[in-house]
């Protein structure tokens, strides 16, 4: 079967999106083909410096095979450079009402953040996102529960366009990872770990130095109890124990009976030494591979002219589908 994802080249990606996005392409590789994306036009929603999106995309090409993507087996690709996402976003935003858009809860919740600063690609970004899809005809989506609504709208897309003009795409299917775990901000665990937070309190970043992520996890907000459970009461104990349960490959009860009768010293020294051992070599294996730009840049490119093979093909079905081809 065939997958397709994607994450956008902003800021420093960090552990949460490791456990809910990195690693799940790599379990998915084994029995799927993938095509992995680099989703710099949806980047573009947020003003960055060209020097900084440049060596985003490049830090997260350099991740993405530092993870363990195999180059080779999958496809991994740079989506501004593949101009028939634009086109078919374009299309579909032709078969789409506004009131759908603006149902989009991801679209609803930024809104409110930026209020009247509300570029028009976020309002639209379903759209592109259901070309991005639907362009590779891939069966399995492998998505954050944030997402689902995106898969789903894709699928109503799909469904419309077949209904109209023929059955020309495959209906995907969004995937979400059995038993995930969401991580949550270390200096607000009420919210979700995000790479966009304000303060670098907030996450642990795959670049951050060793002694950075042991610093975050011991000053990372839990609670005056110095009991370690597994309880929404203590909702920054749990994330620590959900973070330390995911780099061991324990449960976390198995880490509650493990610290049965310690404090929090105890606890969090020993999941900051855990967190360090999993991330290291991970961290060192992205700044092996950044400090060769010219052969990341290669293997991005040579991912990209495969993938526009595919979506060449598919602009030129949905063409000849609408009436566009003469």
């Amino acid at each position: 079967m065939k997958f397709l994802s994607g994450i956008r080249p902003t800021n420093l990606l960090h552990i949460g999106n490791y456990f809910g996005a990195l690693k799940q392409f790599v379990e998915f590789q084994k029995t799927n083909d993938g095509l992995i994306m680099i989703a710099d036009l949806h980047s573009l929603d947020t003003v960055q410096k060209p020097s900084d999106l440049r060596r985003n995309i490049l830090r997260l090409t350099a991740t993405y095979l530092a993870v363990g993507l195999d180059a080779d087996k999958n496809i991994l690709f740079q989506q501004s450079a593949i101009p028939e996402h634009a086109e078919l976003a374009w299309i579909f935003s032709s078969l789409m009402k506004m009131s759908e858009l603006e149902r989009m809860t991801q679209y609803k919740e930024k809104a409110k953040v930026r209020k009247e600063n509300v570029p028009v690609a976020l309002f639209t970004y379903p759209t592109l996102m259901a070309a991005d899809i639907l362009l590779y005809d891939p069966e399995i989506i492998p998505v954050g529960d944030d997402q689902v609504q995106h898969v789903e709208f894709a699928r109503d897309i799909a469904e419309r366009f077949n209904r109209i003009y023929g059955d020309t795409f495959k209906l995907p299917k969004a995937h979400l990872r059995e038993g995930a775990k969401r991580i949550m901000a270390l200096d607000d665990p009420l919210k979700k770990m995000s790479k966009s937070a304000e303060s670098a309190k907030n996450y642990i970043a795959l670049l951050d130095e060793p002694d950075v992520m042991r610093k975050k996890i011991q000053t990372a907000v839990t609670d005056s109890r110095n009991t370690i459970e597994y309880s929404d009461e203590q909702p920054g104990v749990k994330n620590l124990i959900d973070i330390f349960a995911l780099v061991v490959d324990k449960t976390p009860n198995d880490i509650v009976a493990s610290y049965n009768g310690k404090g929090y010293g105890d606890f969090k020294r020993d999941t900051a030494e855990a967190v360090v051992s999993y991330f290291s070599p991970i961290r060192e294996r992205i700044l092996t591979l950044l400090s060769d730009e010219t052969s990341l840049a290669q293997i991005i490119n040579d991912g990209t002219s495969r993938a526009q093979a595919i979506a060449i093909n598919k602009i030129s079905e949905v063409r000849e589908r609408i009436g566009l081809s003469l």
